[in-house]
């Protein structure tokens, strides 16, 4: 459960106690729903637009009907933003935004706050542990409640230690991880692999947009498990997380985090402190 008392219900603010689902809400049992989960430090709430939009194309993808409007659910989430800040000693609040449309004969729209996530800072140093999982996901480019593959690869990876699991589809190829984009890196030259099998995460999107600035070339390739010793380091990124480094994939081991890298990483930093949570291209 939440540690914030409000959350928001097809626009109207509720106390959390109130964030249920009756068990006979099928499309919800059926995974039929598209969620977002969206970044607010010290107040300020990260790429609203970005995620809004991204909420949006996931349910046009998967044919859920609403009524709902971009802008109306933008005003949602500042109206609940501004409830929790009145019911806060402190102004700047930090926390996750969930936003959670399920569809059926009358669609729902949950806004949840949630405790905000924090790594481990070692994992930006030392570079993080993942496995990998052959799995394909259906509408790859939709983020849906269809998630008991994630949820089994996601518990496989944390029961042997890893910070994430690394898809693999049918040809070998790595595609992304449970919650996370992947990309391999080789010189200044970052690779990811094509739009048309992955989620695009809002991070990646701004963490490319970053790197073409910094002198970085964006390909998109298939990338093959078994030609990871090819690149000088592979990473991760997540709204939560924002750059994580690769320290191991399975059995194989990177020597070290690049500088090109670390460069990348300071770069996006500094962008998330200077955007005051606006991205515009």
């Amino acid at each position: 459960m939440s540690d914030f008392k409000y959350f928001s219900k097809n626009g109207q603010i509720l106390p959390i106690e109130q964030a249920t689902i009756p068990l006979e809400n099928v499309e919800y049992s059926y995974g039929f729903g598209v969620y977002e989960t969206m970044k607010v430090r010290n107040g300020v709430v990260y790429f609203v637009d970005q995620h809004v939009n991204r909420l949006f194309k996931s349910s046009e993808i998967i044919e859920l009907i609403h009524s709902y409007s971009k802008e109306q659910i933008k005003g949602y989430i500042e109206d609940l933003i501004n409830k929790l800040r009145s019911e806060s000693e402190n102004a700047e609040i930090s926390c996750n935004i969930k936003m959670l449309l399920i569809g059926g004969r009358e669609p729902l729209l949950f806004i949840i706050p949630l405790s905000p996530l924090f790594p481990d800072r070692k994992l930006y140093s030392q570079g993080a542990k993942t496995i990998t999982v052959h799995n394909e996901r259906l509408l790859p480019n939709a983020k849906t409640l269809n998630m008991f593959p994630s949820y089994m690869a996601y518990k496989k990876a944390k029961e042997n230690g890893c910070y994430d699991a690394l898809y693999i589809d049918s040809q070998g190829y790595i595609t992304e991880g449970t919650r996370t984009n992947f990309f391999a890196i080789k010189g200044s030259t970052l690779f990811s692999p094509p739009l048309d099998k992955i989620l695009e995460g809002v991070t990646r999107t701004t963490m490319i947009h970053v790197a073409r600035k910094h002198g970085f070339e964006i390909q998109e390739k298939d990338i093959p498990l078994s030609e990871i010793d090819q690149y000088d380091d592979s990473f991760l990124t997540s709204t939560s997380t924002r750059i994580v480094p690769i320290r191991q994939i399975d059995d194989f081991i990177y020597a070290e985090i690049p500088e090109k890298l670390k460069e990348l990483m300071a770069a996006y930093d500094a962008f998330l402190k200077e955007s005051n949570g606006i991205f515009v291209v």
